[in-house]
């Protein structure tokens, strides 16, 4: 499946670009084209550079983590939960704590954390994979959970709005909040379908309950508080509980009287290793997208939306943030740059503005987090991972697009 989407990208792209060259009078479109794959090349290698700095620090604190037991404590809290779930991962598995802390991190909003940490489970997944070229039901799950994951706070996004002049930035809080948990929620429910996991019991539910119940209090929390002190709130929240887990990991190390200084080197080393795999899967798979957006498919397709819904005689104030919609699968900068021209073109209080924000912060990147999250332990075949991400996502945005209507 991967292989055909990517092959399409190209394809698609050749093809668009031939008639805009043969018969619209635009043959610069091949310049177009060619300027993009070495600017998204460059593109690819600079990011893995600069994701190389946060993996050997994630990974360094990890590695103190694993050494001091801290991941066993936290694996136990969760054990019940993922017996259930996934049942081909051992009880004693470090993958456990890994997975758990980049749940917890992506909750929070710590990008920068939850990379490096899902990066470390994906591989101590991948030694219990007995077909190491083929993703296990565990990575698949795992990767779908990612590509969909609960963010408690999008500092990212309402700053971007704030920067802007927006009346109230946190407008956006709940919407986002609400969109995430539906795509989440979709994203497991379709991968248990697929796995055939038995996941309506009092366990599972139980432990469903209590994590929408902490998303839910920390929505009325915030809520709670003057529109004027949920930003700075919410990034004071989201900084002092990064640095507040940098200091437990530290502290559990020393407790346990461990060399924290060289503990910490030998995994920051592990976090180098992994960053120079994941460059030719960047490359490759963010090579494929710029082809495909500088060619002019994304906005022929953007306007078929457009009449295909005015067809069906909806509202169609939307459409102008379906360009974040359709990009926020495939590139992260590409739907952040759709949402902040979304944001100066109609005006950031304006409704498709609005909707260009909670769509952003409604999923992931699919097709980054799977090129990287697999490239890291060189998987090329996903099974059901990708069509279950992609339906996460549609969820997503479907409930974005809805709740705006709401709460706008």
């Amino acid at each position: 499946m991967l292989n055909i989407i990517w092959v399409s990208f190209f394809l698609i792209a050749f093809i668009v670009a031939a008639g805009q060259s043969l018969f619209l009078g635009q043959p610069q479109i091949w310049s177009t084209l060619t300027t993009a794959i070495f600017a998204s090349a460059k593109m690819a290698f600079t990011i893995s550079l600069n994701l190389t700095g946060m993996l050997c620090l994630w990974l360094g604190l990890l590695k103190i983590a694993e050494k001091s037991g801290l991941t066993n404590v936290l694996a136990k809290g969760v054990r019940p939960l993922f017996k259930n779930i996934m049942p081909d991962v051992p009880e004693n598995s470090p993958a456990m704590g890994s997975m758990i802390m980049n749940m917890a991190a992506n909750v929070l909003g710590l990008d920068n954390a939850a990379t490096p940490m899902g990066l470390k489970a994906m591989e101590q997944l991948q030694e219990l994979n007995p077909r190491k070229d083929r993703a296990s039901n565990a990575q698949v799950l795992f990767m779908v959970i990612n590509s969909s994951a609960v963010t408690l706070i999008p500092i990212t996004i309402l700053m971007y709005r704030a920067e802007l002049g927006a009346l109230n930035p946190a407008a956006v809080f709940i919407p986002i909040l609400l969109a995430t948990s539906c795509s989440t929620l979709v994203g497991f429910l379709s991968v248990a379908f697929v796995q055939k996991l038995h996941v309506f019991n009092r366990v599972v539910l139980g432990y469903l309950l209590g994590f929408f119940s902490v998303v839910g209090l920390t929505a009325c929390y915030f809520q709670s508080l003057p529109a004027e002190e949920r930003l700075v709130a919410s990034a004071a929240c989201g900084n002092f509980l990064l640095f507040l887990i940098i200091i437990v990991f530290l502290v559990s190390g020393l407790i346990k009287r461990l060399n924290v200084y060289e503990t910490f080197i030998t995994g920051a080393k592990e976090g180098f290793d992994i960053a120079v795999r994941i460059i030719p899967y960047l490359v490759a798979m963010l090579v494929a997208i710029a082809v495909f957006r500088a060619s002019g498919a994304m906005d022929w397709l953007i306007v078929g939306f457009e009449k295909f819904f005015a067809f069906l005689g909806m509202n169609t104030d939307f459409v102008a943030a379906l360009p974040t919609a359709v990009l926020k699968p495939l590139s992260g900068s590409g739907a952040r740059a759709m949402m902040l021209e979304t944001m100066t073109t109609y005006g950031v209080d304006s409704f498709p503005a609005f909707v260009s924000s909670v769509v952003q912060g409604s999923t992931e990147t699919t097709f980054y987090v799977l090129a990287v999250y697999f490239g890291a332990v060189k998987i090329t075949k996903v099974g059901a991972a990708l069509l279950c991400a992609l339906l996460a996502d549609f969820a997503g945005i479907v409930a974005a697009i809805g709740l705006s209507y709401v709460f706008y």
